[in-house]
């Protein structure tokens, strides 16, 4: 059977739809695979090979005890509908084997389907009929559902049936709507035809279609493509065509930062660009009909871009009459958090951690110059220009390359996908920032519980830490003591995040097993060392003989684990062991415990790890020739003690039973 599922709805705010869409994506349809799909108006669900019914089931049902007597007997078979006769007596109990027959997929459906969607879990939700009425992100306005069967061949047609249900006073059916603008007369759909059908009302289902069609149509155009504004056009947009606009070349005095963020940010436009950061006069807009034969939506969109630059025009200069250095004392004016006091008083405090930090003159002056750019009117009107607009002003204004960078890059890196600061000055003013975050919110015990963050805590965390790792700045032992001032909490949530970023680059399960051959397991006392068993062992992870060494370990933990209460030898020699794949092993381990002895005091793991990688073929070959627990007791403990001495040696730098290996179903 096909299945077929359209929420109509008024226009949902781009950023929510991906969320619904994973969620929907998860209904159960009875063994089928959902796939979903959107636009601002509609959430769609499609599946194919639901079975008409569901399949008879038995139940078994345990009655009262047979001691109870018949007419307890009597009255449970009363209670379940079926006859004494019905029931059988196993042990001391009657029990019942009750027929439960299947229903009808669609009766099922019809049932289900309303609280399928408004279970749909968003960020808020809102009445849109009386107090008390069912929630949802915007008004439901048509539902079609439908099931039907699949035809035997593709020139037949088969009549898909409506589920019939009802959400929000809307009643399910057959009829869908397209654009809001184009064509928004009501028309029917089914299974086969709903995406031939919606097209032809200027409706594209697809949202990797609309997203192609708009980054190749933009880029035709000269439009440079913002992965982040692609994706939010593709979901406000039902029929999206790109337009090609211009702009006054007087305008491109700004900086290209203030412009792309007011096309960006604030009109949802492409910036063109004539080299990598150089702009041109024109923009990419993208429009949510067919075409703008007369130009009037390209010169709609050229009057609203014009009336923008001029109030950034505007601001910036208003802006220049005062210097950032003149700004400092306004920040006294403004309130950093409630129980922390101003951002005169945080500033402050960071340029005391970038004293401290080692910082010098120029780290020191864009500490103190850092924050003054949130009086400025053009922050105050694009506030994602905060600090990148402090850095162009301190620039504009004379100060020296190195604080205006530092002061500019100050907030990076916002991800663990972005840059660092290119500055040594801006990296220290990076951490002292951050840290001063961490440490001021754990101070009145402000942290983060759960999924919520809204100080951006874990961030600001990862960002310290991205920045040490990829600079070497404070490259000392117990350094997350220093930065946390041995403040508990603080010292525990930093050791979180130090995992957390080094999982994040080299993998959970690397992490895990170099982090389980670290006794202290504080990944701060050796950074050097810790990174360098990391490298290693992600590296190795690509390699065939290294994972199967790493399935060997599992092998020999569960063989230990198992043999646990065994007896083992005090001490094991060559000689002890039998010609073949038994000595062969015992060989290789030897080799191993050399490699270690010369290679471990340089800290040179890499000889090491080959000498591990290297005994793959004694592994292999003693586990499919020799039977660790032989009958044989004497045999039995020399080989369970050359696995645990191979267990704990292969294990020095990681323990390679937590590698995840394809196809493992640990």
């Amino acid at each position: 059977m096909n299945f077929l599922l359209e929420i109509g709805t008024e226009e949902i705010p781009h950023w929510m739809i991906p969320g619904a869409l994973s969620q929907l994506a998860k209904l159960d349809l009875f063994g089928a695979t959902p796939t979903v799909d959107a636009t601002p108006r509609r959430l769609v669900v499609r599946a194919t090979g639901l079975p008409d019914r569901t399949p008879d089931q038995e139940q078994l049902v345990k009655g009262p005890p047979i001691s109870a007597g018949d007419k307890a007997a009597a009255g449970f078979a009363k209670k379940q509908g079926v006859d004494v006769s019905a029931m059988q007596k196993v042990g001391d109990y009657y029990e019942l084997r009750k027929k439960i027959p299947g229903r009808p997929v669609r009766d099922l459906l019809a049932e289900s389907l309303p609280a399928s969607i408004l279970g749909i879990q968003w960020p808020k939700t809102m009445y849109w009929g009386e107090k008390g009425s069912p929630r949802f992100i915007r008004p439901i306005r048509w539902i079609v559902a439908l099931l039907g069967s699949e035809p035997p061949c593709v020139s037949m047609r088969t009549d898909d049936e409506i589920i019939p249900f009802e959400v929000a006073g809307v009643k399910s059916g057959n009829l869908s709507h397209g654009h809001r603008g184009l064509a928004n007369s009501q028309f029917k759909v089914d299974y086969a035809s709903v995406e031939a059908v919606l097209r032809a009302n200027k409706v594209l289902l697809s949202a990797s279609e609309r997203r192609n069609k708009i980054e190749t149509e933009a880029r035709k155009l000269g439009a440079t493509i913002d992965p982040e504004l692609l994706e939010t056009l593709t979901y406000i947009t039902e029929y999206p065509a790109a337009i090609k606009g211009d702009f006054d070349p007087a305008y491109l005095e700004l900086p290209a930062e203030v412009l792309t963020t007011v096309m960006r940010h604030h009109q949802k436009y492409f910036a063109v660009e004539t080299a990598a950061g150089v702009l041109a006069p024109h923009f990419v807009a993208i429009m949510n009909i067919p075409a703008d034969p007369d130009g009037l939506v390209k010169r709609g969109n050229e009057r609203v871009l014009k009336a923008r630059f001029n109030d950034a025009r505007f601001f910036w200069e208003v802006d220049q009459k005062k210097k950032l250095a003149d700004r400092v004392e306004d920040l006294s004016h403004v309130t950093f958090q409630a129980k922390l006091g101003t951002y005169l008083e945080k500033t402050k405090r960071v340029q005391d951690l970038v004293k401290e930090l080692g910082g010098d003159e120029n780290a020191q002056r864009a500490a103190w110059l850092a924050k003054a750019d949130l009086t400025t009117e053009m922050v105050k009107e694009f506030t994602d220009l905060q600090g990148i607009v402090g850095g162009l002003y301190a620039k504009h204004q004379g100060e020296p390359k190195a604080v205006s960078d530092a002061i500019y890059e100050h907030y990076k890196p916002l991800s663990m996908e972005d840059s660092i600061p290119s500055t040594k000055a801006g990296q220290i003013l990076a951490i002292a920032d951050k840290l001063d975050n961490l440490r001021e919110f754990f101070r009145i015990d402000m942290v983060p519980t759960g999924s919520k963050d809204p100080f951006a805590l874990r961030r600001a965390a990862q960002g310290i830490f991205k920045i040490i790792e990829e600079t070497g700045l404070l490259n000392e032992p117990k350094v997350l003591d220093r930065l946390s001032k041995r403040d508990g909490k603080l010292l525990d949530f930093f050791h979180d995040r130090y995992r957390y970023y080094f999982a994040e680059v080299f993998g959970y399960d690397v992490l895990e097993a170099v982090l389980a051959a670290t006794p202290t397991k504080d990944v701060s006392l050796d950074r050097a060392d810790f990174r360098v068993r990391l490298n290693l062992v992600a590296e190795l992870t690509k390699s065939a003989d290294f994972l199967a060494i790493a399935g060997a370990v599992k092998r020999i933990r569960r063989i230990r684990e198992q043999a646990k209460s065994e007896e083992r030898v005090p001490t094991i020699n060559a000689s002890d062991f039998e010609d073949g794949p038994e000595r062969g092993l015992y060989l290789g381990y030897q080799r191993v415990v050399a490699a270690a002895r010369e290679h471990f005091p340089r800290g040179d793991y890499r000889p090491f790890l080959k000498a591990v990688v290297g005994t793959r073929p004694v592994v292999d070959e003693f586990f499919e020739k020799v039977m660790v627990m032989d009958p044989d007791l004497a045999k039995r403990k020399r080989r369970l003690e050359l696995l645990d001495r191979i267990d704990m040696q292969f294990n020095a730098i990681a323990d390679f039973s937590k590698i995840v290996i394809p196809g493992d179903q640990k």
